[in-house]
């Protein structure tokens, strides 16, 4: 290891940061230090066969930070505004990774960061899991760390769970309940988040202070859709949903969602050919639908 530029990974029991570990442990210039708050979960043993340290760590306390990142050349982050829903959580952890990186000198953050939603469109939109990652991201800088945000849009692997498609309640057909119109929306696979990761940790010149939009595909809702029907063997429409009449089916966190869609309207694209640069074997939703066809079984 002492050979080696040791990195960080926060969250790497997670998808995202599994990912990045993952991709990190491919590549013979880096070890990987995994941290998670339960060193006993059965996916450390994974990341353990694959040759990572995995150390126990606490966001919430800035003593525990120090030390899992105490020696580490990067650090790699992610933060779940989903586990509590709050913003100033994130805003609290990713401060104290910002502050710690800064008193030991690390020489590189890799956030998985946001735009603040609140702060482009001037408190006319609130997206809470975007807007508290945009103050973390402009705190790292302002600290003067030197840190990378790479922001990510929608998983594919989200077409399996939260944003599934819906049985249509009086045919055999499904749709899709994304409030997009003909609105284009980014898309990739979180697997392949790991491998562009790790290339700014391998090649960070140009990078340092900016973000980085990652993105595999771009397409509108009826061509999610039409793929889908495709591998599902089964009739996949778009919704022709709206944002207000999104925000009007009133379940918690609908509101914000809604705000969220609005802002993907004024197309905040991110970018497909420096993704492709940054891992030249990212997957088309259609190619990522051919090598996952267990997720389908359920839909």
């Amino acid at each position: 290891m002492a050979s080696r530029k040791l990195i960080t990974v926060f969250g790497a029991t997670g998808a995202q940061g599994g990912s990045v570990a993952r991709a990190l442990l491919q590549k013979p210039d880096f070890a990987v230090r995994a941290v998670t708050r339960d060193v006993n979960r059965p996916v450390t043993r994974a990341l353990r066969d694959l040759g990572a340290t995995v150390v126990q760590g606490d966001l919430d306390s800035e003593k525990s930070v120090e030390e899992v990142m105490g020696g580490a050349h990067g650090v790699f982050l992610v933060t779940n505004f989903y586990e509590g829903f709050s913003k100033e959580k994130e805003i609290r952890q990713g401060k104290a990774v910002a502050d710690v990186a800064k008193r030991l000198g690390t020489k590189h953050v890799v956030y998985s960061g946001l735009e603040s939603v609140s702060a482009v469109t001037g408190g006319k939109l609130e997206v809470l899991h975007f807007d508290g990652k945009g103050e973390v991201e402009q705190y790292f800088w302002n600290q003067e760390v030197p840190m990378t945000s790479v922001r990510i849009p929608f998983y594919y692997e989200n077409f399996f769970t939260i944003i599934k498609p819906l049985k249509a309640p009086v045919s055999d057909d499904y749709f899709l309940l994304i409030p997009m119109g003909d609105i284009p929306m980014d898309g990739i696979s979180v697997a392949d988040i790991g491998p562009a990761v790790a290339k700014l940790f391998e090649s960070p010149q140009g990078f340092l202070g900016k973000p980085v939009g990652l993105t595999a595909q771009r397409l509108t809702i009826k061509q999610y859709a039409e793929i889908l029907s495709k591998h599902m063997g089964k009739k996949v429409l778009e919704s022709k949903i709206t944002p207000d009449m999104y925000e009007k089916l009133g379940f918690p966190g609908a509101k914000e969602l809604a705000d969220m869609f609005r802002y993907k309207w004024m197309k905040p694209y991110r970018d497909i050919e420096l993704t492709r640069r940054l891992n030249p074997n990212v997957r088309s939703f259609d190619q990522f639908l051919s090598e996952n066809k267990e997720g389908l079984k359920d839909l």
